[in-house]
């Protein structure tokens, strides 16, 4: 396959207003990257980008080896699994938990195809692996926001994606539902079958030791790309978020306070 992705000199205008500027950004086969960047600084632009919703007005977007243009964009989005807390707002709230894991298989909400046992059976080896497996015959809306969340992701894997994008996965959630988000996330990133994982958020913690590469967002352009230990330092956070703040590491995970 090659890279995963490449964005090569991508800018994105509308209304007469530069939104992305000359982004270049590749990321190999075998890493998985965070997204890192406050609210406008065009992360979910990109991520439109990535999926075909949205075409660059300079440059070449290539995803999972395939150029945009040059592909039907709806076959690209089924190896594409996207988690974001606004898709629940399409989820009917008395769908049974496995029935909307299952829906991810035919990229729909509700299911209008005939299932398997066997689908059933992968749904259910999901919601283990994502230690959501109590939910079984549980509908969504008595599920927390936690449940809900896992239950996203395990929908998205249902397809057996080749990228996993999770879009600001822990908003909404208390401290211990997001812990325990974050811990599937990580369990699920070491998994031999593992999709590559794209983490976008803009909480430095919520970055775990899965996602090996950060990219920094400011403002529509990139403000510096690598390692995450390297872009997790007081030095270079303090620059991008133009003010004095200090990173201390604990369980691999950086920690931001304002100095």
């Amino acid at each position: 396959m090659g890279n995963i992705i490449e964005l090569k000199h991508v800018s994105w205008r509308r209304d007469g207003k530069t939104v992305l500027n000359d982004i270049n950004w590749t990321v190999k086969e075998g890493e998985n990257w965070a997204v890192f960047g406050l609210n406008g600084s065009g992360k979910t632009t990109i991520l439109n980008m990535l999926s075909g919703y949205l075409w660059p007005s300079e440059g070449e977007v290539h995803v999972l080896g395939h150029k945009l243009g040059e592909i039907d964009v709806r076959e690209l989005r089924r190896s594409i699994g996207w988690v974001s807390s606004s898709l629940e707002e399409k989820v009917y709230g008395t769908e049974k938990a496995q029935d909307l894991v299952v829906s991810g298989k035919y990229a729909s909400f509700g299911l209008y195809e005939k299932t398997s046992e066997e689908d059933y059976e992968r749904a259910s080896k999901l919601m283990e692996q994502l230690r959501c497996g109590h939910l079984l015959d549980r509908t969504y809306q008595t599920c927390s926001q936690g449940e809900k969340q896992k239950l996203l992701i395990a929908r998205a894997l249902m397809a057996s994606p080749k990228l996993l994008i999770l879009d600001e996965a822990c908003n909404g959630l208390d401290f211990i539902s997001k812990e325990g988000l974050l811990e599937s996330i990580e369990q699920l990133a070491q998994g031999p079958d593992a999709p590559h994982l794209m983490f976008v958020t803009h909480h430095t913690e919520e970055i775990l030791p899965a996602f090996s590469h950060t990219l920094l967002l400011r403002r529509g352009q990139i403000y510096g790309q690598g390692l995450t230990r390297d872009m997790m330092s007081s030095e270079i956070l303090s620059e991008f978020f133009e003010l004095p703040v200090g990173v201390s590491w604990s369980h691999e995970r950086a920690w931001l306070s304002k100095r």
